[in-house]
């Protein structure tokens, strides 16, 4: 009776976690070996030649630098503010007696014990405390770059230190991004272990639109030019 009750959620949620974590390790792979064809990174060559720029012509441009890695650390904040607040919120719905899934027991499907719920609260929980530990690492990075972009050229902070730092910031936040795109589906599994699967799935052609470059046949000399560009960048 347990396996009847129970077998949609060993089956279609561990599925759809697959396809959600072999899309991302599929995505890193081309940014590794093809980084113009991903947005990620053609942002992050982007940022290389901007950090040079701006160190560049500090005196002029010192004001914009700071701005515009003000703005990024805003973003990074207010992910990380909704990851914590998601932790609080489900922290209180496990001490809490009251059985919030106590309404739906008779419109799901899949397993309504009170172990298979608590594995679903605490699923999330951990998905958003690490999205959070990550969004935080993010912004102790850039706040950091935010300081050295405005040192001179010639101290001991060059351009390509800082740039290594803000990668490293903003690899942290892909990653707690990411995590809470992951933690997405998993929300759905409140609902029953169907909505996981068609979820998890929905989301890989959309993420799929939004992660790559996508070059028209008219434009064969640029394709061209990123190849060369790939080649010298891995």
């Amino acid at each position: 009776m347990d396996w009847e009750k129970s077998y949609l959620d060993i089956v279609l949620v561990p599925l759809g976690l697959m396809v959600t974590i072999a899309y991302n390790v599929w995505l890193w792979h081309k940014v590794r070996t093809q980084p113009l064809r991903t947005i990620i990174g053609r942002n992050a060559a982007g940022r290389r030649l901007w950090v040079s720029a701006m160190m560049k012509d500090n005196d002029k441009k010192n004001i914009l630098a700071v701005q515009t890695i003000r703005n990024t650390i805003m973003g990074s904040t207010l992910m990380a503010t909704t990851s914590i607040l998601l932790c609080s919120g489900l922290a209180a719905i496990i001490s809490s007696t009251y059985s919030v899934k106590k309404p739906l027991n008779d419109s799901v499907l899949g397993a309504h014990g009170e172990f298979m719920v608590s594995l679903k609260y605490v699923t999330l929980l951990l998905i958003f405390l690490f999205s959070f530990m990550c969004l935080s690492l993010s912004i102790r990075f850039t706040g950091q770059v935010n300081f050295l972009i405005n040192s001179p050229q010639d101290s001991i902070v060059t351009p390509d230190y800082v740039s290594e730092l803000l990668e490293k910031g903003f690899t942290l936040n892909i990653v707690g991004n990411r995590l809470v795109y992951a933690a997405l589906p998993l929300l759905l599994w409140i609902f029953g272990p169907v909505m996981v699967f068609l979820c998890s799935v929905t989301m890989v052609p959309i993420l799929y639109n939004l992660d790559f470059v996508f070059v028209s046949g008219r434009d064969g000399l640029r394709g061209k030019v990123d190849g060369d560009g790939n080649k010298e960048l891995v």
